[in-house]
């Protein structure tokens, strides 16, 4: 009989320490390569998700010697993740942060990530376009600020992010300019995702099947979705379209070296204020790996807390830090839901989570009494998420929780991705206190503003409606619940109001640049991946082009 080459290939014995000598991606093996530790290469890259794991590929691709680092593990999905919620926790960054303001946030699950490949390793594999306005939020859409990015310039890139990881979404999407078909078709629609779908018609308001980063169909040796419904705990088939199965097997293959379980915790400069490489514990010590170029992308609280920790008599403040921005203006996107109970079996953890949307509330300005937008999509939680919602959310325990569980296949929920304001108190910053490795922990301040409360209800409200007008039951709102994180280094015009110009080149210091979901100027009301990796492949190519006319 013979053996499945991709079972196979999951299957080997790992290398030294504990890790794979070799990495098998949908394409074949690809070689692990390693870069001695005491010579600089051309680029050290800080973070191997959306951001960092895309530049780590378009750079050693373009021939650069390039090492990137990830504080996490290096996951073999088919071997090492389990149908467990509690055991694919292994996938969060559950480091200590304190939290505070008027709405302290929860980290771990929804919004961040430790592992080779970053929080794309069990993101919900949502992947949309940034509606062109919000580019110039400020002076098209009278809030925010505006982006030093041309909208029809990311048009291109989006188009090259999305044939990178095998989009798959419909024919005709109803929003926004026209687009070239999706690489791959859109995926099969569930119960949940026609219960939007007849909400929305119902509403009066235009929906879609959600463009997904998972495979509708086989690619290469990697087999399409098969609707097991783990994919917020990692995809055990490797269907889902993450870094680590897209972006991370081209950057080997150009001869790039991945450090797994290596937490850089300051990066040094030199006498003439350029950065010369990164700090980093490994295996029970500090090393120092020499660089021409360091590119930090480890989201949006790592990355500053990076910045601020590699402060120096140079650099009182923190590196890139002139303006003061080095942690402001956090962002996160409201995740707020209305549940109801319906008739119909509808089994929603049949399928990935979110396989219908509508934006309608993204690209209609009228009957707001708000600033910005929100996408909402059908859900397909998880019974131990469902549980949970139940406890923190309903109080219910005992008994009542025990009944309202063998409702589970009967219900039925839409959840916002809402746009929220960037605001300089919501900042992150270093506390006095450290962690395992003697670094200062980040202290994570968040309070949301009356926009952004104004939104909330707005969709909640919207929601309730439809849920209703498709008969649900027992309709019930979850009040709290964010995911994503941006903004803290974001890019602009110049030095005095950014921390980094359009390319994500540091304004203080020429060789250190920030490319990750951090240098967002705004939200928008869409989940963010895709535009941090196509702003990672703009990045690249805006670097490759420095390089030929020698100003790198």
């Amino acid at each position: 009989m013979s053996v499945d080459p991709w079972l196979e290939a999951q299957q080997v014995p790992r290398g030294r320490d504990g890790r794979a000598p070799d990495v098998f991606s949908r394409d074949g093996w690809v070689p692990m390569r390693e870069y001695p530790t005491h010579e600089p290469v051309d680029f050290v890259i800080v973070g191997t998700g959306a951001g960092g794991a895309t530049l780590a590929a378009k750079l050693a691709e373009a021939g650069f010697s390039v090492v990137a680092f990830d504080a996490g593990a290096w996951w073999r999905p088919l071997s090492e993740f389990a149908s467990d919620e509690g055991h694919q926790e292994k996938l969060y960054w559950f480091d200590e942060r304190i939290c505070d303001g008027d709405n302290p946030l929860v980290l771990g699950t929804n919004n961040s990530g430790k592992a080779v490949g970053g929080s794309t390793v069990h993101y919900a594999m949502v992947a949309l376009r940034f509606r062109p306005e919000w580019f110039k939020s400020r002076s098209q859409l009278g809030y925010g600020v505006d982006w030093p990015l041309d909208w029809q310039e990311m048009w291109d890139y989006y188009r090259e992010a999305e044939q990178a990881i095998s989009l798959a979404g419909p024919v005709h999407y109803p929003w926004g300019p026209q687009r070239p078909r999706y690489p791959y078709r859109q995926h099969e629609m569930n119960a949940s995702g026609l219960a939007l779908a007849q909400a929305c018609e119902a509403l009066g308001v235009d929906w879609a099947p959600t463009p997904l980063a998972t495979l509708s169909a086989p690619g290469g040796q990697a087999p399409p979705c098969v609707y097991r419904g783990f994919c917020v705990a990692g995809c055990s088939t490797n269907a889902k379209q993450s870094a680590l199965n897209t972006w991370v097997p081209r950057a080997l293959r150009a001869g790039a070296e991945i450090r797994d379980l290596a937490m850089v915790g300051r990066i040094e400069t030199g006498a003439d204020g350029c950065v010369t490489g990164v700090h980093y514990h490994r295996e029970g010590a500090w090393h120092f790996q020499p660089a021409k170029h360091v590119i930090v992308a480890g989201y949006a609280i790592e990355t500053p807390r990076l910045l601020l920790n590699s402060a120096n008599e140079h650099y009182p403040d923190g590196l890139a830090n002139s303006s003061g921005l080095v942690g402001r203006n956090l962002m996160v996107h409201t995740n707020q839901a209305v549940w109801g109970e319906v008739d119909d079996e509808i089994r929603w953890y049949k399928g990935p989570p979110s396989l219908a949307i509508s934006e309608h509330w993204n690209y209609e300005d009228r009957g707001k009494d708000f600033f910005g937008g929100y996408a909402f999509m059908s859900q397909g939680p998880l019974p131990g998420a469902w549980a949970q919602a139940q406890v923190g959310n309903r109080g219910l325990w005992g008994q009542a929780l025990v009944d309202e569980m063998q409702k589970y296949n009967h219900q039925v929920g839409l959840k916002i991705v809402g746009e929220t304001l960037p605001q300089e108190r919501n900042r992150v910053t270093l506390d006095e206190q450290t962690d395992q490795y003697g670094l200062p922990i980040a202290r994570v301040s968040y309070s949301f503003c009356d926009n952004d409360n104004r939104l909330v209800e707005h969709a909640v409200d919207f929601m309730g409606k439809g849920l209703d007008a498709i008969g649900a039951r027992n309709i019930w709102s979850e009040a709290e619940g964010t995911a994503h994180l941006m903004g803290t280094a974001r890019m602009g015009f110049d030095a005095a109001t950014s921390v980094v110009n359009a390319d994500c080149r540091s304004w203080d210091i020429p060789n250190l640049w920030i490319c990750d979901g951090s240098v967002f100027p705004t939200s928008g009301g869409v989940n963010p991946s895709l535009t941090i990796q196509a702003i990672a492949c703009r990045t690249a190519d805006r670097i490759c082009a420095l390089a030929r006319r020698g100003e790198l």
